[in-house]
């Protein structure tokens, strides 16, 4: 999964931006069975999920704090 233009997230809808965080903490759940198990090749990528959760939660709470 390649990174996600913040453009992108901001474009996203609520529910959108929630299974995208899903989806990515189920990807770091795997990732970090593969890095036990060393079998784990690109460990950047558990860097790249880890902040582009960050980045959607932070995208979110801003369009929550919007709305108020």
């Amino acid at each position: 999964m390649a990174e996600t233009k913040i453009e992108d997230i901001r474009a996203m809808s609520d529910d959108q931006r929630e299974e995208a965080i899903l989806n990515l903490k189920k990807e770091r759940f795997n990732l970090r069975f593969q890095r036990a198990t060393g079998q784990l090749e690109n460990t950047s990528r558990m860097r790249e999920a880890r902040r582009e959760i960050a980045r959607i939660k932070t995208v979110a709470a801003q369009s929550r704090a919007k709305k108020k």
